[in-house]
């Protein structure tokens, strides 16, 4: 599938990438992480990002939060390019634009959860807003815990407390690199479960960077990488779906 037949009407794009590349070292050490990729990230969609290993998943999402800078092309979160900001600017867009799950719960041990969930407002100055703090709050069942810190809670309550914690400033996008890979089944299917509810009920915008079928099964869409370029793309995937492409390209790498 041509990258070009997958794009949106960019005032509906979150986030989106053109003709982007990043190259690591020169030489004969260098290396293409992402090879002129294109895409698109439409508002108020769950879209999951998946690839074997060294195929550039996370350096894409890297790349478009602001997290890492690109070697060539265009990232752009709404219609704010990245690689025009200063690092102070960057840093405001991503405190303000942008929320962030990862594998690790990065909790502050010493806060309660309601503390660790407002932490980022509570460093850029800005008061919460109550109301929509409440609904992220029990969204993702978090209304019991509030005043347990991360060593009172189970792992999967501490990445609920983390997912609440992206969601409560009002970010225009979130990204998240493996939220599920230090959960068990169960946790990360309660995870996921919130990810995607927070899309479908409050309207959210998510990346999520997995390898998991089933994990990407829970996205409206899946973008699949091999060798830093976007080879093809799943709609309403199911985790069959997602493993059948996976073993495709397993396939069609071995005989190459």
């Amino acid at each position: 599938m041509s990258q070009a037949a997958s794009a949106v009407v960019p005032t509906l794009a979150a986030a989106r990438a053109v003709d982007l590349s990043k190259i690591y070292g020169t030489g004969e050490t260098r290396v293409v992480a992402l090879d002129s990729v294109s895409v698109e990230f439409g508002r108020g969609r769950f879209t999951a990002i998946m690839g074997p290993s060294g195929s550039g998943k996370s350096t894409l999402m890297h790349c478009m939060a602001g997290l890492d800078s690109v070697s060539s092309g265009s990232a752009r979160i709404g219609e704010t390019e990245l690689s025009a900001l200063g690092d102070k600017r960057l840093t405001h867009l991503r405190r303000d634009k942008v929320g962030f799950v990862f594998q690790a719960f990065n909790l502050l041990p010493t806060l309660t959860a309601y503390e660790n969930i407002t932490l980022p407002m509570d460093i850029a100055g800005r008061k919460p807003d109550k109301p929509w703090l409440e609904q992220v709050i029990q969204t993702v069942g978090l209304s019991g815990r509030l005043t347990h810190r991360p060593s009172e809670l189970s792992g999967g309550q501490q990445q609920r407390v983390a997912v609440a914690r992206a969601l409560a400033a009002k970010p225009d996008i979130i990204f998240a690199d493996e939220p599920t890979g230090n959960l068990d089944s169960r946790s990360g299917v309660e995870v996921l479960g919130f990810l995607r509810e927070s899309v479908r009920e409050l309207g959210q915008t998510v990346v999520m960077v997995t390898h998991d079928p089933v994990a990407a099964s829970y996205a409206d869409r899946v973008v699949f990488l091999a060798d830093g370029r976007i080879v093809d793309e799943l709609h309403e995937p199911t985790a069959d779906g997602v493993l059948d492409r996976m073993r495709r390209f397993d396939t069609a790498a071995r005989t190459s």
